[in-house]
């Protein structure tokens, strides 16, 4: 499978082994949890697996190298020796990209887009996919008053000269995938003009990952506390406006949405 340049949208779950995620925070971080649900998701049709260690929703705070290290790792190890799926590392420090791709993940996914200390030298040496994500401001105070004279050129302006660096560094150009970042440093509107005119990143030639799942702003338009059927609504409406990528928490919901969606669009050609 060609993650950076998908012949059919994939599904990414998240899997998240933090005390603090906005969503799922705590329930997976044993191992026998966390693994339980990697399967869980594997079976429910995800293509890729994100895992997580160290939470980046607003006002979250840092969590040491050695401390995400060893969140992650094991259950890298172990997902990759029982599971036959690709995985991800959710990450923007070098040293957890360095120790991941060791043991065989199979994207980068970066929400500070390789620009922390080190992360793109080693992500040129690991010769990964990269998601290179936009974010105002930090996890920190992305939220505490987004603004954008224009959200689309600027956020595009970002994403240019992110690709350029990184691509100067000595990353392949063709492994890059971008995520405009829905909920960092954006206001609720801002999110569903990212999700309205996603297509209009298409012009920068990179496949599109989309990460709405159970967010703020989904919360608002549902009025529920779940949120599942807005998420994969809009996982939905992001596929079809351009995302080759969704990153969810309901996978087997996701999966059935777009196998539907993709059925309809190709007047059962592929039943």
């Amino acid at each position: 499978m060609n993650i950076s340049n998908p012949s059919r949208p994939l599904v990414m779950g998240i899997l998240n082994s933090t005390p603090d995620s906005f969503s799922d925070g705590g329930q997976f971080c044993s191992l026998d949890h966390a693994i339980a649900q990697a399967e869980r998701m594997h079976l429910a049709g995800a293509d890729i697996i994100d895992i997580g260690g160290e939470s980046t929703r607003p006002g979250a705070t840092f969590v040491s190298a050695a401390e995400e290290l060893d969140r992650v790792i094991p259950l890298i190890e172990k997902v990759r020796r029982e599971l036959d799926v690709n995985i991800s590392v959710d990450t923007s420090k070098a040293e957890v990209i360095k120790e991941a791709a060791v043991h065989g993940i199979d994207l980068i996914n970066d929400v500070r887009a390789l620009q922390q200390e080190g992360a793109l030298d080693a992500a040129v040496k690991a010769q990964l996919p990269v998601c290179l994500m936009h974010m105002q401001g930090k996890p920190e105070n992305m939220q505490a008053n987004p603004d954008y004279d224009d959200l689309f050129t600027e956020i595009s302006k970002f994403f240019k000269k992110r690709i350029a660096t990184c691509v100067a560094a000595g990353l392949s150009a063709e492994k890059i995938i971008l995520d405009p970042g829905f909920g960092f440093g954006k206001t609720p509107q801002h999110n569903l003009a990212l999700i309205n005119r996603l297509s209009e990143f298409k012009i920068l030639g990179k496949a599109l990952l989309v990460g709405l799942s159970r967010k703020s702003t989904i919360g608002m338009i549902s009025g529920r506390d779940d949120r599942l059927i807005a998420s994969v609504t809009g996982a939905v409406i992001a596929v079809q406006n351009g995302a080759s990528i969704v990153r969810v928490h309901d996978v087997a919901e996701t999966v059935e949405a777009l196998a539907t969606y993709q059925a309809i669009i190709s007047e059962g050609r592929n039943l």
